[in-house]
């Protein structure tokens, strides 16, 4: 990130808050945590205005390339579209800056958050709904979440995704350490890490019991969104079983805006959107871009996310210039749709009896 003269300027964390000394009873929180499913160990929420940020798109392999021969990085600047509810397209963007973790030789090495540290963020955000881990302070508009690295490790283990202690240490770090920057239409909205006001356990703590709890205070973004009840329940089991990262985003997408999903109507996306919301599309060619898409489709049918969909190539000449994707539901979707549903109009019944005020 620079500022207006052209020179590098980093970007500086709010000063650190210290976690409730007490539990903080609130109804917010209950219904965050209440789920209507018959097994609730397979949902969890999704905020949509938290995770249309992009923030997980850069791979592995690219972030090597990011590197300096020193193990450094500059800030990356990643330019998005959305569109708001009426229709009318905005522009973003985000800059992200990368967490420094020192390394076993004592030198410094950049870090950018990745599909690690995305299925952490789900893991997390799993255990703040689970009794006695998860507080939240609604007068404030703060959450916080209890969680050990051996919970994580038994979670993701449970989803076929198995990571090493160190490898969670390593992850925290960097979600606790990187700085996000978002901008809308060139104004800053947000700064701060995923993960903010990270307090772990020290290292003999740590060798003595690897459940020993760690807190952490999530994005603002979450805690608005238990605030106000802008969130939407989702088969988070399903969600973690995805292998590829774009039929992940796209079956949030699906959960978040195909909300009356049923075996009469379909849903449509265009190429163009994904590609500028997700920041996923990054293959050489656009052919290959588009092949990616293909192949997360599978997926989704593959997951009963989806039971079919059709492609119309909107062409210039014999170039393609967009792809407009139409879907149908498939049945097990289609029922988790409505439960979500019930369980939000349910949710907006309780707030009103409770005299919980709802601000959009």
């Amino acid at each position: 990130m620079t500022d207006k003269g052209g020179k590098n300027v980093v970007a500086k964390p709010k000063p650190s808050k210290k976690p409730p000394s007490k539990v903080v009873k609130s109804v917010q929180m209950d219904l965050f945590s209440q789920f209507l499913a018959n097994d609730v160990s397979e949902v969890s929420n999704t905020v949509e205005y938290w995770e249309r940020i992009p923030k997980y798109f850069i791979s592995t392999q690219e972030q090597d390339k990011l590197r300096t021969a020193e193990g450094l990085a500059k800030p990356y600047e990643h330019e998005y579209k959305l569109k708001d509810k009426e229709g009318r397209e905005l522009t973003y963007k985000v800059d992200i800056q990368p967490a420094l973790i020192k390394e076993e030789n004592g030198k410094y090495k950049a870090f950018f958050p990745t599909r690690t540290e995305e299925s952490i963020e789900e893991v997390l955000k799993k255990i703040f709904t689970e009794q006695n881990h998860g507080i939240h302070d609604p007068k404030n508009i703060e959450s916080w979440v209890r969680f050990s690295y051996g919970m994580i490790r038994r979670e993701l283990y449970r989803m076929g995704n198995g990571l090493r202690y160190d490898q969670i240490k390593r992850s925290l770090e960097v979600m606790s350490k990187c700085i996000l920057t978002v901008y809308e239409d060139g104004k800053e909205i947000y700064t701060g890490a995923i993960l903010q006001d990270y307090c772990s356990v020290d290292r003999e703590k740590y060798l003595e019991d690897t459940d020993a709890l760690h807190i952490t205070r999530l994005p603002v973004f979450i805690s608005h969104a238990v605030n106000t009840l802008q969130y939407r329940q989702f088969n988070y089991l399903r969600f973690m079983e995805c292998k590829e990262q774009l039929t992940r985003f796209l079956y949030k997408r699906l959960v978040n805006r195909y909300i009356h999903a049923n075996y009469m109507n379909d849903y449509h996306f265009m190429y163009s959107d994904i590609q500028q919301a997700s920041g996923l599309l990054r293959q050489k060619t656009e052919r290959d871009n588009r092949k990616k898409v293909l192949s997360a489709l599978e997926e989704l049918k593959e997951k009963k996310v989806i039971l079919s969909y059709k492609t119309d190539e909107r062409k210039e000449g014999r170039m393609i210039t967009d792809v407009k994707y139409t879907i149908t539901a498939h049945p097990e979707f289609v029922t988790e749709q409505k439960a979500a549903n019930k369980r939000t109009s349910m949710q907006q019944i309780e707030a009103q009896k409770s005299g919980v005020v709802v601000d959009k």
